[in-house]
């Protein structure tokens, strides 16, 4: 273990119960709140997901409205993006982040704290929406068909106003992790030895600054033009018909990155730990995270070739997406460079960090079919779209996220969860989610256009349908497995207890207690390589 120094006193929590998590600064309360919220919003998601693979399970079944249907789908890609993917990343980096760098806290606790709060009352307000008349813009909320005349209901205020609050929350949240991560390195870990999580997390949160502005000021403008009459986004008044969606896709691109970019840390962090051997290429990793984030905002426009833009303006954008594509190869070689060789130990979490790189590699490789304007015109619409999304997205982030449950719950929590559910849940989840959406690829390409709630009565159609609700199905019954090994073993404290350093890792969050205390660190330790627990025995 790295050499320690200096020590400092910490104030002991004024409150106890249910008063110390309200009141709380500390990172890793805050992060664990973080989770617990985001994966009931993920639950929430989910079962709108299951309502509406129940609608198109049969060219016409009749289980919900086509109101009802744009209600159910515009709630549950809001849901997903806003209010799981991107703040359950927000979670894992609070607790985890200060302990990787040897520190005690973030830079700033009480703002910390604050984007959480804003993170729950975001949600609050997002649902109430339900309640005013639930909206059906879909979760690009593109005008006109946002605007008042045809979407006239205050659920579209809320929806907009809690979009609004999320933003605040995100990027509070980020300049925090910015400030942490610069400021509150342990002495001798330059920016060459931190780990690869923190790098992603990093680059996540420049992403969230600099883009998250976009869409609240646009959200903003939306609502001043829905409750106050400005013209902002008002056609029939002359303004530019593609105003919101420049504005929407100029941050919803780098959104992609910053729902993916953490994942990709965790599946760095978890390679190296179960191959037993080192990451391969630290640098190229690194290196290609900060190109990914400057290379997103250059690419926005191929959501839009369909919009009628200047087909030279097309060709850029077109060129752009196949160039992102090579700092994303970089890591996918990277990580094959680590398993090739090594010792491997198939626990849960590397089977989720696993079959992540053959599922976003499916999705990536459909991402360049999109990205050619000749294919982009023909698929646009169709679920070939939804199959892509899905499959970089859903597959990329969940399985990131599994891993990192598995992964990091024994330090957060101080309990194993069981590895025979987990395997149980993660062979259920890996074939749910291929049966639910790689279907949808063929569906595309016949012509099934997305975001309707029937279709023709064909019988290809009809069976491809029927194999992805079932698929959604056995993705429902995996995440119930999981949360019953989650409660079984974590809140009953069924399982086993874990040690300080179960997996035999090699990074400072593994030098604590299991749970940390509060303190983190008795000492702040002093690094003097990126694998401070093995390279760092020998000073």
């Amino acid at each position: 273990m790295a050499t320690l120094e200096r020590t400092f006193p910490f104030p002991r929590a004024r409150y106890t119960g249910i008063l110390e998590w309200i009141t709380t600064t500390d990172h890793k309360k805050i992060g664990v709140m973080y989770l617990v919220t985001t994966f009931f919003f993920f639950l929430t998601g989910g079962l709108l997901a299951l309502g509406i693979r129940t609608q198109l399970a049969t060219p016409d079944t009749g289980f919900l409205t086509a109101q009802q249907y744009n209600s159910f789908f515009t709630m549950h890609g809001t849901t997903m993006v806003f209010l799981f993917v991107v703040p359950v990343w927000t979670g894992f980096a609070n607790f985890i982040v200060p302990l990787q760098l040897g520190a005690r806290d973030m830079a700033f606790p009480r703002l910390n704290a604050l984007s959480y709060w804003l993170l729950l009352a975001g949600g609050i307000v997002l649902y109430s929406a339900f309640i005013a008349g639930p909206p059906a813009t879909g979760w690009t909320i593109y005008v006109p068909l946002s605007t008042k005349e045809f979407s006239p209901t205050q659920g579209v205020d809320l929806l907009i106003l809690g979009l609004t609050v999320l933003g605040f929350s995100s990027i509070f949240g980020a300049l925090n992790m910015i400030v942490t991560i610069f400021s509150l390195r342990a002495p001798g870990m330059t920016f060459m030895r931190i780990t690869l999580f923190c790098w992603s997390v990093l680059v996540t949160s420049f992403l969230l600054v600099l883009a998250m502005p976009f869409l609240t000021v646009a959200g903003i403008l939306l609502l001043f033009d829905r409750m106050a009459g400005t013209n902002f986004f008002a056609v029939g008044q002359g303004a530019d018909p593609l105003l919101w969606q420049y504005l929407f896709w100029f941050f919803g691109h780098p959104e992609v990155y910053i729902m993916i970019l953490p994942g990709f840390g965790v599946i760095s962090e978890v390679l190296p730990v179960f191959s037993r051997k080192p990451i391969f290429g630290y640098r190229m990793i690194a290196y290609s995270s900060a190109a990914i984030g400057f290379l997103s905002f250059g690419v926005f426009v191929h959501h839009m070739f369909v919009a009628g833009i200047d087909p030279a303006l097309q060709i850029f954008f077109m060129a752009s997406t196949m160039l992102i594509a090579v700092p994303t190869g970089v890591k996918i070689f990277s990580w094959l460079g680590t398993l090739w060789g090594g010792a491997l130990r198939f626990r849960t979490a590397m089977l989720f960090a696993m079959a992540f790189i053959v599922v976003f590699t499916i999705g990536g490789i459909s991402g360049v079919f999109l990205g050619s304007v000749p294919v982009d015109v023909q698929l646009s619409d169709t679920y070939f779209v939804v199959a892509h999304i899905h499959y970089v997205l859903v597959q990329g982030a969940l399985f990131c996220a599994f891993a990192a449950f598995y992964y990091w719950m024994p330090k957060i929590s101080g309990r194993m969860l069981s590895e025979q559910l987990g395997r149980i849940h993660f062979f259920l989840f890996f074939i749910g989610v291929n049966l639910a959406f790689f279907p949808m690829h063929q569906l595309g390409l016949e012509g099934m256009p997305r975001r309707t709630f029937h279709y023709p009565q064909s019988p290809e159609w009809a069976s491809l349908n029927l194999v992805s609700t079932i698929g959604a199905y056995i993705i429902g019954i995996s995440v119930a497995v999981f949360l019953f090994n989650f409660f079984s073993s974590i809140v009953l404290k069924n399982g086993r207890i874990a040690g300080d350093d179960p997996w035999e890792a090699d990074t400072l969050e593994w030098a604590t207690t299991s749970p940390p205390q509060p303190y983190n660190f008795a000492r702040i330790p002093v690094v003097h390589s990126a694998r401070p627990l093995k390279e760092d025995v020998a000073h």
